[in-house]
């Protein structure tokens, strides 16, 4: 099994920034991706991005490229969400995942909230306008 803890969540004025943070633990295997999922009162959970947990390869969501980057430090086995240029629309419940990469000819991540198995428990972000 594997347990993610975020952390880092709060109340920050649009343009402003926060930087999540997830502790992952357990049985993270080299062949799982881990990411960021995110849902907003009355909408669906829609991820925003992923990186390989041994790689370099990520997904971004469009609406947050240019904005959000995300990294990793194995060694403490912890995942990193840096948040720029926050708007109010990215007012959400964030969720961070681990699940096992999709083969298809190569190995991908995986994109939806389905294909992936762990879950934290969540952090409020909000962003006032």
């Amino acid at each position: 099994h594997v347990q993610l803890v975020e952390s880092g969540g709060g109340l920050v004025q649009a343009g402003g920034s926060l930087r999540l943070s997830c502790a992952v633990s357990g049985r993270v295997a080299s062949s799982y991706a881990v990411g960021c999922s995110r849902q907003a009162p009355g909408k669906e959970r829609e991820f925003v991005v992923a990186i390989m947990w041994i790689g370099s390869s990520t997904n971004y969501a469009d609406s947050v490229k240019g904005r959000f980057t995300i990294s990793r430090d194995n060694a403490k086995n912890t995942l990193y969400l840096q948040m720029d240029s926050l708007k109010p629309e990215d007012t959400a419940v964030y969720y961070c995942a681990a699940g096992g990469l999709q083969y298809s000819g190569s190995y991908v991540i995986p994109w939806f909230p389905h294909d992936y198995a762990y879950w934290g428990q969540g952090t409020q972000v909000t962003v006032s306008s």
